[in-house]
């Protein structure tokens, strides 16, 4: 069981469908439009709501900022690589993955799905160690984006990209400074884009699976972006490129 909160991804449960949601648990002050559109959704699809004080709300969320309404749910259910794979949708003719080695932060785990739902990613594939799970903190700063978006977690991202290459999938590397400009690059074909972790980047093992790597031309010394602004950055230029259905 979960407890998800903020009004954006509460709204997103229920508007996909309610899948798994027990209950709404709403501050007994809380009011306004968005409000309103979130607890008619509720009714329509019949999941009871609870209005409480906001001190068992806090206690519900911990240090999140609940927005006043909460919710508690199934965990979080991870997809299949191959689910992955096969989750080859609009608005692309060809696959685009993301593989994220070892981002820990929860807020650039919950913007990179968001950021990759946005520009039309398969799906998403985390590493089971040394890197963020799916927690509340992760949907909430997704603005419930990852409810939408496949996301895989694997023991081993190496094994995963050797799979991705079978499946014709072409493997490139984000790196600080030492890429092929990305202005330069053609991404055709089906594409995993790997984005390494906040301090360390690609690890060795997962650098050798690599086709290619590229760069964001930065200008003066500026060493690097935040993982999640890179990603932005990159998955707009690769979609700006694609052939469209």
């Amino acid at each position: 069981m979960q407890v998800i909160y903020g009004i954006n991804p509460v709204t997103e449960m229920l508007q996909d469908g309610a899948k798994g949601v027990q209950r709404i648990i709403v501050a007994g002050t809380r009011g306004g439009e968005d409000m309103q559109v979130l607890l008619g959704l509720a009714a329509r699809t019949g999941v009871p709501v609870e209005h409480r004080d906001r001190a068992y709300l806090e206690k519900l969320a911990g240090t999140g900022n609940h927005q006043g309404v909460a919710c508690l749910c199934a965990d979080f259910e991870y997809a299949d690589l191959d689910d992955i794979v096969a989750n080859c949708r609009e608005p692309f003719l060809d696959g685009l993955i993301v593989i994220l080695d070892g981002v820990t932060d929860p807020q650039n785990l919950g913007a990179l799905l968001r950021t990759a739902r946005c520009f039309g990613a398969n799906g998403v594939v985390i590493p089971r160690d040394r890197a963020s799970p799916v927690t509340p903190a992760v949907v909430k700063a997704s603005a419930g984006a990852v409810l939408h978006l496949p996301v895989a977690r694997v023991v081993n991202l190496a094994n995963t990209l050797d799979h991705l290459k079978k499946e014709g999938y072409w493997i490139y590397g984000a790196e600080a400074r030492s890429g092929t400009d990305l202005e330069k690059v053609d991404f055709g074909g089906a594409v995993a884009l790997v984005m390494g972790s906040e301090g360390g980047g690609i690890r060795p093992l997962v650098r050798k699976k690599c086709d290619f790597f590229v760069s964001i031309p930065l200008p003066g010394n500026f060493e690097s972006l935040n993982v999640s602004v890179a990603a932005g950055i990159i998955l707009q230029h690769i979609s700006r490129g694609r052939k469209r259905t």
